[in-house]
């Protein structure tokens, strides 16, 4: 082999371990690859914000985490799992969306439904006897949803596990027996808690290691796609108002994922009377409200790039791995902070690229093909209110404002001055700037404001 291709070889599999590195995924706890944030989030920090009422409460709390999908919750989620286990509490954590629940079509009763599974997979030792005779009691109604195979005289916990597993999974992937099984379980819902806060109690009683709490993480709830009923009303709203009792009602700390545009709305007021402040992880801030950089916020994402790379080569960031530091830079910029961003960015940069360094033109296609993505999911109403956001940098409390923060298209940053109060602030994406359509509904605003 000779020395040309030998070298070829090596920046290939470099090339196909830097793309590796950034799948977009949670990290675990205490992952070398995790950047601290808090400072450029607004002093956010979810040991803190969290975890710390959990373990200073006497009573048992029900709290909500937010913010927007891709942006670092279940990483953060993970972390607090982590802290929360070093302080005496058992965790039950769950990702409600990968085997509980669908996204696009979402009652409470699929989440109650959800948090009774993972409690029975995860607290084997207590007595479930009373889930049991709730299971007895509901055979006629639910029956044809069961395994076959169920023995009413023996409902281990192995099988009430899997008679829940049966439910829950038919609630995720069958939509034609969705809303049987929630018509069939609703009017059982209180009796369902009352059973479930029964094997709870007993739960309490024989926590493993020195365990003197438990706690319920329900992730994923943030991804529940809005549905406006004809009154008016959403679904978010008929599940974390509506039936805030019923969520709180587990005799456990809770922590629950709530959708971004639910804490923007006219019900804020609400949330924070049922649940307690919400709690936002906003994206990291690269640029003041002028639009110049804020160069802490650009370090810590060079810092997450970097930390990807590092176990792979010993190149430099600035000068090896991109072409000059301008190139980096803007591909934080066009991120916008927001963590999903950042990573699919890399990835779709390293892809156009054969040889190092990583190039403008490379970075230019790969902020291309993020636009069009983004460019799809403005409506055509829209345009007009991103221009004056992007003039105002406030929001307001209207469904098209909460839409555009649930895609993303709008973003919240977060600063502390020097003072130590805290500012938030809205800005469109970064990477919609250059979008024609949006130029043109900026002149569109600006003339009228010249009028």
């Amino acid at each position: 082999m000779t020395n040309d291709i030998r070298q070829m070889t090596n920046i290939e599999a470099l090339l196909d371990n830097i793309y590796n590195s950034f799948t977009p995924m949670p990290l675990p706890a205490g992952d070398p690859q995790y950047v601290e944030c808090r400072e450029v989030r607004g002093d956010v920090e979810i040991e803190q914000d969290l975890g710390k009422s959990i373990r200073r409460s006497k009573d048992l709390t029900c709290q909500l985490y937010s913010g927007y999908r891709g942006a670092g919750k279940t990483t953060e989620l993970y972390r607090l799992q982590t802290y929360l286990e070093k302080k005496n509490c058992f965790v039950v954590y769950f990702a409600a969306d990968q085997e509980d629940i669908s996204v696009q079509d979402v009652q409470y009763t699929d989440i109650l439904l959800a948090c009774t599974r993972h409690l029975l997979a995860q607290l084997q030792q207590a007595d479930s006897t009373p889930i049991a005779n709730w299971l007895r009691d509901r055979y006629e109604d639910l029956k044809d949803f069961f395994l076959q195979d169920v023995k009413l005289d023996k409902l281990t916990i192995e099988a009430q596990l899997n008679q829940f597993a049966k439910l829950t999974a038919a609630i995720r992937t069958e939509p034609s027996q969705r809303q049987q099984i929630r018509e069939k379980v609703e009017p059982h819902t209180e009796t369902l808690l009352k059973a479930l806060n029964q094997f709870i109690a007993d739960a309490t009683k024989k926590l493993p290691d020195g365990k003197t709490q438990l706690v319920i993480i329900a992730d994923n709830l943030d991804r529940i796609v809005p549905i406006f009923r004809e009154s008016g009303r959403s679904n978010h709203e008929e599940i974390f108002l509506d039936r805030h009792e019923q969520l709180k009602a587990l005799a456990c700390h809770i922590v629950y994922t709530v959708p971004i545009s639910m804490i923007y709305s006219r019900w804020a007021t609400d949330l924070k009377d049922n649940y307690g402040i919400p709690q936002v992880l906003p994206s990291v801030m690269v640029q003041w409200q002028d639009g110049s950089v804020y160069e802490p916020g650009i370090t810590k994402l060079k810092e997450t790039i970097k930390r990807r790379i590092e176990p792979h080569t010993d190149l430099d960031l600035e000068t090896e791995i991109f072409a000059e530091p301008d190139v980096l830079v803007q591909l934080c910029r066009m991120s916008g902070g927001y963590m999903r961003d950042l990573i699919q960015l890399m990835q779709e940069a390293t892809n156009r690229t054969d040889q190092l360094p990583i190039s403008a033109r490379a970075v230019q296609r790969a902020i291309a093909e993020l636009r069009d993505v983004y460019q799809r999911a403005v409506e055509e109403d829209q345009w007009q209110i991103l221009a004056q956001v992007y003039k105002s940098k406030e929001i307001g409390n209207d469904n098209l404002h909460r839409s555009l923060l649930f895609n993303r298209c709008l973003l919240e940053y977060r600063y502390i001055n020097q003072q130590g109060e805290k500012h938030t602030w809205y800005d469109v994406h970064p990477i919609i700037v250059d979008v024609s359509k949006f130029k043109d509904a900026l002149k569109q605003v600006d003339d009228a404001n010249r009028a």
